[in-house]
């Protein structure tokens, strides 16, 4: 029978998101300490655990079929795969970042000066686009202390919260690319293995559509219930039940957990009461 073997992050936050995205969509999986190779009892996949900067490389050769990483060492490593599935966590971006003494007032500060980042390709490919010639000094880890010794003037690196800039005496100055974690896949998969694909992608689905959106109940007085499912229209519409006290009816919906606060306003407005906003643990549409 054929499997689906999936490269992951073999340490780390994203590799600790990703394992939980796998168990959240029924595929269980046995690792134990220092096992590189896991096959899941219940599911055609086997899972590698991989250095996240090899796992664009191990998905080009086919070794991999597909790989759970970073959009950005995608970017960085060029390889020839597929960008099968954007999944919405592990976002950061990489951003230029230089002194926080320094008065900054655009990209032309860049030229002549010499920038240590561990993402040079994606660099180059910035500075090229700017026409902006500046000394790019590869390096492989620690990148935010190159200005304090010495060793460059600036820095290009990843961001999430920023606090590590903060801590070391920089400032943000460019976003150059957005990131998140994506999945790749080897092109021009055999037919039996993007069958297996098509349904793990269809468990994902499930699984952050459910995280997106919350199931809510409500009380709502009968002459305004027009107006409070104009604005919770559901999956395709509401359910609405009568109550046994005259005149009000119980409604049952689903709403983006990002739309929710900006609504609930208007939900009160119209006379809405008992709003109960349940967790989906899962969701098909």
């Amino acid at each position: 029978m054929e499997t689906l073997k999936i490269a992951i992050q073999k340490s780390g936050r994203l590799s600790e998101k990703s394992l939980e995205l796998i168990e959240e969509c029924g595929i269980k999986h046995i690792q134990g300490k220092r096992k590189l190779i896991s096959v899941s009892p219940n599911f055609p996949i086997e899972l590698l655990f991989l250095r996240d900067d090899d796992i664009p490389q191990y998905v080009a050769d086919g070794v991999a079929d597909i790989g759970i990483v970073g959009e950005n060492e995608v970017l960085e490593k060029g390889k020839d795969v597929e960008l099968t599935e954007r999944l919405g966590f592990a976002r950061c971006r990489l951003s230029l970042a230089i002194p926080q003494s320094i008065q900054y007032k655009d990209n032309s500060y860049f030229n002549g000066k010499r920038i240590a980042t561990s993402y040079p390709r994606i660099l180059q490919k910035f500075l090229d686009e700017n026409k902006l010639n500046a000394e790019i000094h590869e390096i492989s880890g620690s990148v935010e202390i190159a200005p304090s010794i010495g060793l460059a003037d600036s820095i290009f690196d990843i961001v999430s919260s920023g606090s590590t800039l903060v801590s070391n005496r920089l400032k943000e100055v460019e976003v150059v690319i957005q990131s998140e974690a994506v999945i790749i896949s080897t092109p021009g998969l055999k037919k039996a293995k993007k069958a297996i694909l098509n349904d793990f992608i269809f468990r994902i689905h499930a699984v952050l559509q459910s995280k997106n959106n919350k199931y809510i109940l409500l009380n709502a007085p009968n002459e305004n219930l027009e107006k409070i499912i104009n604005i919770l229209p559901g999956i395709k519409s509401p359910t609405v039940m009568p109550l046994f006290e005259p005149g009000w009816s119980s409604l049952h919906s689903v709403v983006n957990e990002k739309k929710f606060w900006e609504i609930i306003g208007k939900l009160k407005e119209f006379g809405a009461q008992g709003i109960l906003v349940i967790p989906i643990e899962k969701m098909i549409v």
